[in-house]
């Protein structure tokens, strides 16, 4: 079977760590009988520097026209990056968004799962963590505050800014049905989590979400304030099955989330619309202070190709395959430098992508 992917390299580590991903993709197409054709799109910083925006109608159309988009990351350094002295409209980020927004990837699935070879890294206290935990952060990605209408006046020679936090009852309904379909073939539980004792959009939210959860009886599920689940998160994170929620939380708590698992390194994520179509990629940032020096960790890279294989292509045995190669490459002692414990062997962001092909060769 051939598969068609959109591969976008993005700007600092990013560029790395899609290689690494792409090595383990073609092992596994080789292993398995599959073709994948590489298809490069530019976006972000490395759109700005080749074409003066963030992303252009080309890249959209030809990310439209594959099976699913691959992607590093994104962006540079707010302090010293020339990009972010551009308007709002034409920064990196700016482009991601845009790119979400025209392939309709309102649904955001952020995996957090503690790795038993990873205790070491986690933060949290023994009995705290206990046999770890796995959770699934349900994230709506394509409305809320970051996509709401904002602006700043002068009012009386006072500076202030506006921005705009809306949802209709469709968006919610299509995230929750998501969410809990995802829970039907996971724990079988949802935590939804609003702020719905201040905002009206929350109460909306939860409004909803018991509409859908008469649809899945199946299915446990709990109304959680936003402030409480950010507590719950460190105090107790076994407690949670799939997390669902709506943007800005979705974003804070499943960053919260993957520091709990021990490094934001490790944590893969989904964008999906509502066909089989999704743009993969790593939670974590561009780190231009890293670039080009061989450090960076490919594994949230690697784990984001396993979702795109299990989720976008239904190549579940492949996904699988990958993600036992992940705990059997850690589980035989070695780490990039920010998952690095006493004991371990420190590989760098090519050497930990070979280990990992080299492992599901003998898989």
């Amino acid at each position: 079977m051939n598969y068609k992917i959109a591969v976008i390299p993005g700007d600092g580590i990013g560029p790395e760590i899609v290689k690494e991903a792409k090595k383990v993709l073609i092992e596994i197409g080789e292993k398995f009988g599959h073709s994948f054709d590489f298809t490069e799109v530019l976006l972000g910083g490395a759109s700005i520097d080749v074409h003066g925006v963030p992303l252009t109608d080309e890249a959209i159309t030809t990310a439209r026209n594959n099976d699913a988009v691959l992607m590093g990351s994104i962006g540079g350094n707010t302090a010293t990056s020339p990009w972010y002295k551009l308007p709002p409209e034409k920064r990196p980020e700016a482009g991601l968004l845009k790119l979400r927004k025209s392939l309709n990837l309102f649904a955001n699935l952020r995996p957090a799962v503690l790795y038993n070879e990873l205790k070491g890294a986690c933060p949290l206290k023994d009995e705290i963590i206990g046999d770890g935990f796995d959770m699934m952060i349900m994230r709506e990605l394509t409305g809320g505050l970051y996509f709401g209408e904002r602006k700043t006046v002068e009012e009386d020679g006072v500076m202030t800014a506006y921005d705009s936090l809306t949802y209709n009852e469709n968006e919610i309904r299509r995230i929750a049905k998501r969410g809990f379909d995802i829970a039907m073939k996971r724990g079988k539980k949802v935590t939804s989590v609003d702020k719905a004792n201040v905002l009206d959009s929350s109460r909306l939210w939860r409004k909803v979400v018991d509409e859908v959860a008469k649809e899945y009886p199946e299915v446990s599920y709990e109304h959680m304030l936003v402030d409480n689940c950010a507590m719950q998160l460190v105090k107790d994170p076994k407690q949670f099955d799939v997390i669902l929620t709506e943007n800005m939380f979705g974003d804070i708590l499943s960053d919260e989330a993957s520091m709990v698992t021990g490094s934001i390194g490790m944590l893969a994520s989904a964008s999906l619309n509502d066909t089989k179509f999704g743009l993969y990629e790593p939670s974590h940032g561009s780190a231009p202070d890293i670039a080009g020096m061989d450090v960076a960790n490919p594994i949230a890279t690697i784990l984001s190709a396993a979702m795109m294989l299990r989720y976008s292509f239904d190549l579940d045995k492949e996904a699988d395959l990958i993600e036992a190669a992940v705990k059997e490459v850690l589980k035989a002692g070695y780490r990039t430098g920010d998952i690095l414990s006493e004991g371990k062997t420190k590989v760098g962001t090519k050497e930990m992508g070979t280990l990992i092909v080299d492992m599901i060769k003998k898989g």
